[in-house]
């Protein structure tokens, strides 16, 4: 009887995982704090006085990954970077308030979700996000970018 490598069984894993994937690709990120704030602030329009909200709630809601998803106890899911709500986005297909498809809230490319987020706080603030108001809705616990990154 012939061993199996594994080298062999790391293929066959691999091609099981591919066969039972839905063929989506999404290119997930998991950021370091004072890149995202760079980001979301020179790339995406984000308002420098807002920053450090923003980054303490998605250092609380995805810890800075872009390919979070969470099920909610009412089967609502969360995506992304910004832990959006399904009922902002359509899942398989463009919908919702924001008129986006939930899996691309999923990428890297935050266009998407940084335009949906923007749109959610503009109309409600910061409370549709629970970890902004269990740890960020004191001032005293946002992180100073100024001194942390130099924004």
């Amino acid at each position: 009887m012939r061993a199996v490598s594994f080298g062999s069984w790391l293929w066959l894993g691999l091609g099981l995982l591919f066969i039972s994937s839905d063929f989506s690709v999404v290119f997930a990120k998991r950021f370091l704090r004072c890149e995202l704030a760079r980001k979301l602030l020179n790339q995406h329009g984000f308002e420098r006085s807002l920053l450090s909200n923003w980054i303490c709630l998605l250092e609380h809601e995805s810890d800075l990954e872009t390919g979070k998803i969470t099920t909610n106890v009412n089967g609502s899911r969360n995506y992304g970077l910004f832990q959006i709500n399904s009922r902002f986005c359509q899942e398989g297909r463009r919908g919702g308030i924001c008129n986006v498809k939930c899996e691309d809230l999923l990428d890297e490319n935050l266009t998407e979700s940084a335009t949906c987020a923007k749109r959610i706080q503009t109309s409600d603030g910061f409370r549709h996000w629970g970890g902004w108001q269990r740890y960020c809705r004191n001032t005293q616990n946002l992180p100073n970018l100024k001194v942390i990154c130099g924004i």
